[in-house]
Order: C-alpha cells, then sequence, then structure tokens
C-alpha cells in the first residue's frame, strides 16, 4: 500500500474536523440584574449569622418583605432562582455565560465572597466560563464606601440594621440595635476585582486573545504574559475632567476561534463638591462625554473584528438605545421628566455615536426589562440593543445568544417561571407581617404575596405590590391616579365612545347615575363591539388598577407577559384606544384627566407594538430582524 492512500483518510479526517470545528453553533447566555445577596453568607468580624428559619433550622441571613416591595429588585428569593438559571443553561449543554452588571446589590465583601463561591461550583463542576463587567451596583463608586442597610430581618419580624462603620444609624423603636461589620462596605474597583478579576477582568491562559482600550500590543503580536501586565489596573486608567485618574476595566476576549466578547465598562462616576462620587445609573449618556476615547475603541474593534472574520457580541450594564418603544416623548408629557427613571434613556446621540463604530449588537441589563431596541443611524448603521430581563424582577429569565454563522445571531428568551425552595422564607415573612400589622403600619404589604405558588407569580405579585406601594404614588399624575383608581373597564369602554362634548368628570357622573343613558349608550355601541368579537359586559370584570398593572407588565416584560395578559384582554384594551383617540375633538381641552388618559393609551399602545425580544434572529449582513416566537419549540 502506498503512503499516499493512508495519508488521504486523515486528510479528510483533519479537513472534516475543521469544518465542524469553524461550523460548530456557539451559544452564549447572559444573565443580567442579578442582585445577589447571600442568605447564607458569614460576617468574618462579627458573630451574626442571621436569624433562625423554622422550616429548615437554618440561619439566613436576608431582608425584610416590606423592603423587597418598595424596590424594584427582590432582594432574597433571587439567591434561588439564580442558582436554577445557572442548572438551566447547564442543562443546555451552554459553556459561555456573560454577567451584564448588577451580579450583587452594592458589592459588599459577604456577598460578593458568596457570589464567586457559585462561580467556582459551576466553574468546576460543569466547565461553565463567566464574563463579567460592571454595574452601577458593583462597584456602587470607583473606591471603597462606608455603608449598610436598616432593614435586614432579625428576629420577632423586627428590622436588624448592619453597618459598616459606628455612627452611620441610629436604631429606631422596634429595631434591633445596630451590629457593625466591615463586610458590608460597599467596595470600589479594586474589591470587586480582587474576588472577581478571573471571571473576564483579568487576562487567563486559556482565552485566545485579551486586550483592554489601555492595551499597546495587538492581536498579532498578541501573548498571555503582555496580556497579564494589561490585566494590571494601574494600567487601565484615565484622566477625568477634575484630573483625577480613574479606572476603566473593559476589556475584549476571545473565549473560542471566531467569538469576540467586548465587556463595556460604562459606569462614568462624577466627583461632586463634598468628594463624594454621583451614581453611574444615568448610563452612557454621562460615559460618552466622559469617556469618549470608549467610542474610538470601540470602532477600532469593530473593524479589526470585521477583517479578521469575528462575530463582535459587545455587552455592558446600560443600555445603548431608548428602552421605551418610541414612546419617551409622551411618558414624559405623562409623568414629568424627572420621573420613571427617565434619565435612564440613552440620548439619541448615544445611540448614533455606537451604531457609528460599526457595533451591531449590544446585549444590557441595568432596567430590569425585556425588550428590543433598534437605532438605524443616519450612515445605515444598524445597532440592535437588547435588554436581558432581571432575575429579580417581573418576569424573571435570561438570554441566550446562538451564533449561527457569521451573519445570523439567534436570540431566545428563557423565562425562569419556578425554581425550588423560593417559598422557605415565608415563615418568616409571616412573623414579620403580623409585627407590622400589631404596629397599625397603613403601608403593610398585602399577605396574599404568600399565597402564590410559582416564582414568576411571585415576582408579578411584587410588581403589582411595587405599583400600588411606589409607583402610582411617586410617578403618576395626582389626577390620573384618582381617575384609575376608583373606574371600570365598563366605564373607561363608555366614556371612550361618548362621541359628543366630553368633560370626564361629568360624563363619568352620568354615566353612573343615569341608567338609561347608560343602557342606551351601551345598544349603540354594539355593533362596533360584535365587529371585533367583542362584548360590553366582558370590560365589566376589570378596573382601571388591572389596566395600570398590565401597562406595567407590559412595559417590565414586553412579549414575555402576553402569556399574562390574555388575548381577550388585549382585544378590549385596543378597542378603548381606537375609540378614544377618535374622539379626541370632543375632549374639554381644559379636562386634565382626560388629556393624561390619552397619552396613557399611546404610551399602553406604544408597548403593544413594540420590536421582537422573546425570540427573534438578527441578520448581519442585511442588516434585519425576524420574528421567530411563532417556531419556539
Amino acid at each position: 500500500m502506498s503512503s499516499t492512500k493512508i495519508i488521504i483518510p486523515f486528510l479528510i479526517i483533519f479537513i472534516c474536523f475543521k469544518i465542524t470545528a469553524q461550523t460548530k453553533k456557539i451559544e452564549i447566555a447572559f444573565l443580567a440584574d442579578i442582585h445577589f445577596q447571600d442568605l447564607y453568607g458569614s460576617f468574618n468580624d462579627i458573630n451574626y449569622q442571621g436569624i433562625k428559619n423554622p422550616h429548615n433550622n437554618k440561619h439566613t441571613v436576608l431582608r425584610t418583605m416590606q423592603s423587597q416591595l418598595n424596590s424594584t429588585r427582590i432582594f432574597n428569593e433571587n439567591y434561588f432562582a439564580f442558582k436554577t438559571a445557572l442548572d438551566d443553561i447547564v442543562s443546555r449543554g451552554i459553556t459561555y455565560v456573560a454577567l451584564p452588571g448588577d451580579y450583587t446589590d452594592d458589592g459588599q465583601p459577604i456577598h460578593l465572597r458568596g457570589l464567586q463561591k457559585i462561580l467556582n461550583d459551576y466553574k468546576n463542576k460543569y466547565g461553565l466560563q463567566f464574563f463579567i463587567t460592571t454595574g452601577n451596583h458593583d462597584p456602587a463608586g470607583p473606591y471603597k464606601q462606608e455603608s449598610g442597610k436598616s432593614d435586614f430581618l432579625g428576629a420577632e419580624g423586627k428590622n436588624q440594621p448592619i453597618y459598616s462603620k459606628k455612627g452611620m444609624y441610629a436604631s429606631k423603636k422596634n429595631e434591633h440595635p445596630v451590629l457593625i461589620s466591615t463586610d458590608i462596605a460597599k467596595m470600589g474597583y479594586t474589591g470587586v476585582l480582587n474576588i472577581l478579576g478571573e471571571y473576564g477582568f483579568y487576562a487567563m491562559p486559556n482565552y485566545k486573545f485579551w486586550t483592554t482600550p489601555f492595551a499597546t500590543y495587538n492581536y498579532n503580536n498578541y501573548s498571555f504574559k503582555k496580556a497579564q501586565i494589561a490585566s494590571n489596573l494601574k494600567q487601565r486608567t484615565y484622566t477625568t475632567i477634575d484630573s483625577l485618574q480613574m479606572v476603566d476595566t473593559s476589556y475584549l476576549v476571545e473565549p473560542v476561534d471566531g467569538i469576540w466578547l467586548l465587556a463595556l465598562d460604562g459606569d462614568t462616576f462624577l466627583q461632586k463638591k463634598d468628594g463624594s462620587f454621583s451614581s453611574a445609573s444615568v448610563g452612557y449618556n454621562n460615559t460618552i462625554i466622559h469617556k469618549n476615547y470608549l467610542i474610538k475603541w470601540v470602532k477600532d474593534i469593530a473593524t479589526e473584528a470585521k477583517k479578521k472574520n469575528k462575530t463582535l457580541i459587545a455587552f455592558s450594564h446600560f443600555p445603548m438605545v431608548d428602552f421605551n418603544d418610541d414612546a419617551t416623548s409622551d411618558i414624559k408629557k405623562l409623568m414629568g421628566k424627572n420621573k420613571w427613571q427617565l434619565e435612564r434613556v440613552p440620548a439619541t446621540n448615544v445611540a448614533e455615536a455606537f451604531a457609528n463604530t460599526g457595533l451591531k449588537i449590544h446585549v444590557a441589563g441595568h432596567m430590569h426589562i425585556n425588550d428590543t431596541g433598534v437605532h438605524r443611524s443616519k450612515n445605515g448603521n444598524l445597532l440592535v440593543n437588547i435588554q436581558t430581563p432581571s432575575l429579580a424582577a417581573y418576569i424573571p429569565g435570561y438570554k441566550i445568544l446562538k451564533i449561527n454563522n457569521s451573519n445570523n445571531i439567534e436570540v431566545k428568551t428563557v423565562t425562569i417561571a419556578n425554581t425550588e425552595n423560593f417559598k422557605l422564607l415565608f415563615d418568616l415573612y409571616k412573623v414579620e407581617y403580623n409585627k407590622l400589622k400589631l404596629e397599625h403600619n397603613n403601608n403593610v404589604w398585602n399577605k396574599k404575596i404568600l399565597e402564590v405558588n410559582t416564582y414568576k407569580d411571585f415576582t408579578a405579585w411584587h410588581l403589582k405590590e411595587l405599583i400600588r406601594l411606589r409607583f402610582l404614588p411617586n410617578d403618576f399624575p395626582i389626577d390620573l391616579n384618582i381617575f384609575l383608581s376608583n373606574v371600570t373597564g365598563e366605564e373607561l369602554l363608555l366614556l371612550a365612545t361618548k362621541n359628543n362634548e366630553l368633560d370626564f368628570s361629568k360624563a363619568l357622573k352620568e354615566i353612573r347615575n343615569n341608567t338609561k343613558a347608560r343602557k342606551n349608550q351601551l345598544k349603540i355601541i354594539a355593533t362596533p363591539l360584535a365587529k371585533n368579537n367583542l362584548k360590553a359586559k366582558d370590560f365589566r370584570k376589570w378596573k382601571g388598577l388591572d389596566l395600570v398593572f398590565d401597562f406595567y407588565r407590559l412595559r417590565n416584560a414586553d412579549e414575555l407577559a402576553l402569556e399574562d395578559i390574555t388575548t381577550e384582554k388585549i382585544k378590549q384594551y385596543k378597542f378603548i384606544y381606537n375609540a378614544i383617540t377618535s374622539q379626541t375633538k370632543y375632549i374639554n381641552k381644559e379636562d386634565t384627566t382626560a388629556k393624561q388618559l390619552l397619552l396613557f393609551f399611546k404610551i399602553f399602545n406604544s408597548f403593544l407594538n413594540s420590536e421582537p425580544s422573546n425570540h427573534f434572529s438578527i441578520n448581519l449582513e442585511n442588516n434585519t430582524i425576524t420574528d421567530l416566537s411563532k417556531n419556539i419549540n
């Protein structure tokens, strides 16, 4: 047998292997805004283990339910949801996991260590590779800050304050004495990276390539030794307008041949007159002003990725594109420019700047919402901003990006509908609830949240209580709040279809007091309702507050919320929207409530007509997005 005949089969095997390696579909999971707090963490400098849970006799360090239901995120049960999400990722055979910031709830050592332990466990047991970038909660500032919380749950349902330094807080009546531990201080860049640096922040030997905006080497002369030197935080600083040297932990990593993950540090900490630093929560509106070198770096990376045929996916904590489905101007008119976290909406010049770098895909968190934002620049460039839902809010979930080939990215949203042990702390909350009721607290939370059967339902109740306790009183105009809190679905239908001189307060009195007029109007609108397969009696099944709840559900979860809002209900809302917008000429121009309701329904309709956000594909060659939600298995 000739040597040629022996070599050919080996060549065929080698070529087939190479083709398979090049065409293998890579999947990356993105888990944003975990807000991890270690329920079973240990304080290194005090002998405090939390309170004993009668359900399992384990000591637990947790926050009160009252604090959870006044916050945009859950503090405790997300501990279990995080592990469930990681288990789900493992079951899908996914290796690469990116965390776009706020992986802890303020970067305290006790929680950073707990997170590190979990990440290490999944790395060692299942081979997961984690890549992290910064959020406005981790670090909460550039340097360590003394801090603490007054609302840990202590024995007898009382608050247990824990602070990092004496004198920061004085216990109130019916609270436990303050505990002091340095493990509850907020860590700056150095503290966070000392614990989590190995997860992308620093170069690792197994990476194909790793660099920063400040590195002097390139892809062609790369070496791990050079990358190690560039990893040092002293090599990763920029000068602020106040001549301060500040850290930027942005990095680019190639974990597997052909895939470039670009982790951007969008945190911009501006020094105040007292020497402290502002929060970075505003996001890229500040970043592109004070860290504009990032724009050039991203452009260089995008250009190089195209030359070398690398698939470039960026991720960071803050959104780059408006996430309000083109309703931001209307929200501003309705709520006010300083409400509804509108300061976090990226300005058009942010999206324009990043789109023109050549970057096409960016995965973000920060807002705890499921959304897709699309910006097409004046130069014809496409930027798709994918908002990853939080595991600590409604609807809990994460994103999977599958790189099918160099020109096609498939995006799937995975919902964490349930998680083991999420009811484990409920007995402790019951003690808290009973204490609050004994104190005749008017703003005590609704105990029905403890009757839910799934984690998803728990987050829905969290949102419902958040609306009642915080959003309605703080965000909504008083007139609209009062109106929607006292109106029924049928009354909204009748107001929307009155078709004559309309003053809401007078019209509503007539609807409620004149039975004959109401019946006559119901007869008149029966035909248009029937044409839409609707019946007036079905509008009686809901009230204005149900409409507000669905408004927030859509805003938070986008298409995912349609699992919880019936098709029938959506048709009813659309009918009212079309009816009320068609009779604007009849509305009294001095009627504030009527104008506010029109804006409310306009915003609601915008939420119903958004970009695909559940399951879709992005074609990087022709810059198109295709909805695949109907094809989900």
